[in-house]
């Protein structure tokens, strides 16, 4: 492992050169890899494998018609790379659980019915792990018990993998029942396209990755930004003005420039006037929001998001009401403005990410 000085703490990470594809596909030969679910991470990830040339097949169920039409005109054949989930399962030495955290909860007694020893159990996230006592996900002691969690959601996984860019992912080992645990698990972690994979522990992964995504991530952005979108339109600014000066110059310029060389590099970029601004308002914004981060991170620890997130995923009209609260936000004033700002930016050739890779992507990774 490398070890990367991260601001003054020094940390172990696996760098592709150190395990290139060569090694993982020496680890995972004569492996069966099921991926179970084809949904977000699901696509990217198998498609990923599938290119790097494991061997792959989809488990999914018909009964989703527009995930399993989805996997079919991606290039998985029925009955050949393509089965219902128990069947995957059952083909599987190892099983991708990448279906939702409330469908893990449901279609957990078909998995474990299906693993058998010396078989590898593994996940992108450590949600149904964590909260055993809730999901009922309680792996059998023979198993292997692996994750490896890319940074970003499928749509960016297989993205990263067509531009040979790769993207960051953490791993952990929960379970080793076989000694091969974590090499299985890096390898896992190459395969999927990781640039580099850091260390974490299942727990560290869940209460971070739920603490991200109800923050920073989206809950956090799209809160302030409507926040900030309501004054500017409340004091005579136009949906366009508003949008721009909310949403897309981060978007399209200023997050651009923090992902090439930090915060500090975006702002000294920037004219002194928003220079001073920034520097004066950022600690009141913090001093503002820590609070509400720490009642986020005690109710991410205590499980209560947990609860709420398997309750909400088991009501049969979920999807219906998940539906209409997203055509809700769709539908605002600010979305709206940002689908007619969105058409005003000069084209750019679209990437197919959803199908085949070309040829040269997946050699990318080697």
């Amino acid at each position: 492992m490398a070890v990367i000085d991260f601001g003054g703490v020094q940390e172990k990470v696996v760098v592709r050169k150190e395990f290139p594809m060569a090694s993982a596909r020496k680890v995972l030969k004569g492996e069966t890899i099921a991926v179970i679910g084809y949904g977000v991470q699901g696509p990217a990830q198998s498609l990923n494998l599938k290119d790097n040339g494991f061997n792959v097949i989809v488990g999914q169920s018909k009964a989703f018609r527009r995930d399993w039409d989805r996997a079919i005109r991606a290039g998985w054949v029925p009955g050949e790379t393509l089965f219902e989930v128990e069947e995957a399962a059952q083909r599987g030495t190892i099983v991708m659980m990448l279906v939702s955290d409330a469908a893990q909860k449901a279609i957990w007694p078909a998995i474990k019915r299906n693993l058998n020893p010396g078989d590898a159990l593994y996940f992108s996230h450590g949600f149904s792990i964590v909260f055993r006592d809730q999901t009922k996900v309680i792996p059998p002691a023979d198993v292997d018990v692996i994750m490896v969690a890319p940074k970003g959601s499928g749509t960016s996984v297989r993205r990263n993998f067509l531009s040979g860019a790769g993207i960051n992912s953490s791993y952990a080992v929960f379970q080793d029942a076989t000694g091969r645990a974590e090499e299985r698990c890096l390898a896992l972690g190459i395969g999927v396209g990781s640039g580099y994979l850091f260390p974490t522990t299942f727990e560290n992964e869940t209460r971070s990755d739920l603490t991200g995504e109800r923050g920073v991530l989206m809950g956090a952005l799209a809160g302030v930004m409507e926040a900030q979108y309501e004054v500017l339109r409340k004091n005579g600014h136009s949906p366009s003005e508003a949008f721009n000066e909310t949403v897309e110059e981060l978007t399209q310029s200023l997050i651009r420039l923090v992902d090439e060389n930090g915060m500090d590099w975006m702002f000294s970029n920037c004219s002194a006037t928003a220079q001073r601004g920034a520097l004066d308002w950022k600690p009141r914004f913090k001093k503002a929001v820590l609070p509400l981060f720490n009642e986020l991170y005690k109710s991410v620890k205590s499980g209560k998001e947990t609860r709420r997130v398997i309750s909400a995923g088991s009501k049969k009209n979920y999807q219906e009401s998940l539906s209409q609260e997203l055509s809700t936000l769709g539908n605002s004033e600010m979305w709206l403005a940002g689908k007619a700002v969105r058409k005003l930016r000069p084209k750019e050739k679209a990437k197919d990410i959803s199908g085949q890779a070309k040829g040269v992507a997946g050699r990318k990774m080697n």
